[in-house]
């Protein structure tokens, strides 16, 4: 691979390609690829039809797990869709990516274990239709205990050592800090070039696999605060592999920050040819009314450049310390009414994982968005009246069909004066994931929606075929 740099940008000419064109057609049907839905970018499209990205799941890194099958086949038989894979090797039974030898690792030998797990997670997603969000870097394996242990650390390998590569062999610091300059290594920041070759490596080996799949997206980071230039020549590089193969693929970043506004979010907002969706995930710290807003407030920042907002990771539950279980459900249905791509619930104890309450709110969502058209849909609470804070959140489609969803209970006032056919108002118990009632309404201007009781319920409205 050969580096030219005109003027600032740096571009990536490709010579020799560890993935062919050949290789990428081998596994399953190579047109069936996650692509941006024409017809509303907002979406993602799977196969040539828009889908709706729904998920859980008890870990993060799942091609670690011994028991991943029957983990895929439970999210699959609640109508979920959507999990977030790390590259991460620090939790106890996990593999690292690199051949040991002794007390050492040799960075220029694969530890094929490692990568038959992960090939073995893409071919079983690929088999179920399972959307895959991959973290190339596992922020947090870059830093403290678990830095001490990581291959790439120059005291545990024999490929280079702190004074050839200025890496450090103790990284004391939360991540917040950046105090681990592997991840300035780039020609935009320090050039560092004996450790990129080996990042070049590591990423080019997890693409050898993965663009041979078209169920996966591709996110850089977790929850960085690194420099920029980091996410983007990794972004490009990874679009530039996938080039030369024959395929595309979709990028995105995830900025530690927890408010969307915060100046480090821009990077992917504002820049739809390095990043082709935009995950919010940390959005998911927020709650109750100020959750909802400041997503819209995203949804029409990029309003003239429309792209899939993700959330990889919604937290919240009672074991952890970012909300409750409640705070999870929450965000989980604010996020799809709020018109965003994906909503899956992050692994315990900050979040619900596939647990059963988390397996509920995925039934009742899939219950209510496959009546429905959602991808003509748009959030609509302007069509609310008599509302509380966090009281009702509106998706519609007004004139064909409206969706309202109850945090707790509640009633508001619902415009349907653009119906002009008789209509049927559906009832749906979230946590029993049971439709429980239906009432035939007339035309009209308004309709009061009253929940049959406290607790999570949503509201279907739809003509009357």
């Amino acid at each position: 691979m050969r580096l030219l740099k005109p003027g600032n940008e740096w571009l990536l000419t490709v010579f020799a390609v560890v993935v062919t064109c050949a290789s990428v057609t081998t596994a399953g049907d190579s047109t069936k690829r996650i692509e941006i839905y024409g017809a509303n970018p907002a979406y993602w499209q799977y196969d040539g039809k828009p889908i709706l990205l729904l998920g859980g799941s008890k870990d993060d890194n799942l091609f670690q797990i011994p028991d991943l099958k029957e983990h895929l086949d439970l999210l699959k038989s609640v109508g979920g869709n959507y999990v977030r894979n790390t590259m991460s090797s620090r939790d106890e039974g996990n593999l690292w990516p690199f051949k040991k030898s002794n007390d050492s690792y040799n960075l220029d030998q694969w530890n094929e274990q490692y990568w038959r797990r992960f090939e073995n997670f893409l071919t079983l997603t690929h088999e179920r239709n399972i959307i895959v969000q991959i973290e190339i870097w596992a922020t947090f394996d870059y830093y403290r205990e678990n830095w001490a242990v990581n291959p790439f650390n120059p005291k545990n390998n024999i490929n280079y050592t702190a004074e050839q590569t200025g890496l450090p062999v103790e990284v004391s610091t939360h991540p917040t800090r950046t105090g681990n300059n592997f991840f300035w290594s780039v020609p935009a920041e320090r050039n560092q070039k004996i450790v990129l070759k080996y990042q070049q490596r590591f990423v080019d080996k997890i693409l050898s696999y993965s663009l041979q799949f078209g169920n996966v997206l591709y996110c850089m980071d977790n929850e960085t605060s690194v420099t920029k230039e980091w996410g983007k020549y990794w972004s490009q590089y990874i679009k530039a592999r996938a080039k030369a193969a024959g395929v595309e693929v979709h990028t995105t970043e995830m900025w530690d920050p927890w408010d969307l506004a915060h100046e480090m979010h821009s990077a992917t907002f504002d820049y739809p040819d390095i990043y082709s969706f935009v995950d919010i995930s940390q959005n998911n710290h927020q709650k109750g009314q100020k959750h909802w807003d400041n997503s819209q407030l995203q949804r029409a920042r990029i309003a003239d450049k429309t792209r899939p907002l993700n959330n990889v990771k919604i937290y919240g539950a009672d074991t952890g310390r970012f909300g409750n279980d409640r705070d999870g459900a929450e965000r989980f249905w604010r996020n799809i009414f709020g018109g965003l791509a994906s909503a899956r619930f992050h692994r315990p104890d900050s979040g619900l994982g596939l647990g059963e309450k988390a397996q509920a709110n995925i039934r009742s969502m899939r219950l209510i968005t496959d009546k429905m058209n959602i991808f003509t849909c748009e959030p609509h609470n302007d069509l609310l009246s008599d509302r509380q804070s966090n009281e009702a959140y509106c998706l519609a489609n007004p004139g064909k069909e409206y969706a309202v969803y109850f945090p707790d209970g509640g009633e508001v006032m619902l415009n349907i004066g653009s119906l002009k056919k008789p209509a049927a108002v559906r009832w749906l118990d979230i946590m029993k994931c049971q439709w429980v009632n239906t009432q035939d309404i007339k035309s009209g201007n308004e309709i009061k929606l009253q929940c049959p009781s406290r607790d999570y319920w949503a509201a279907l409205i739809t003509n009357q075929d």
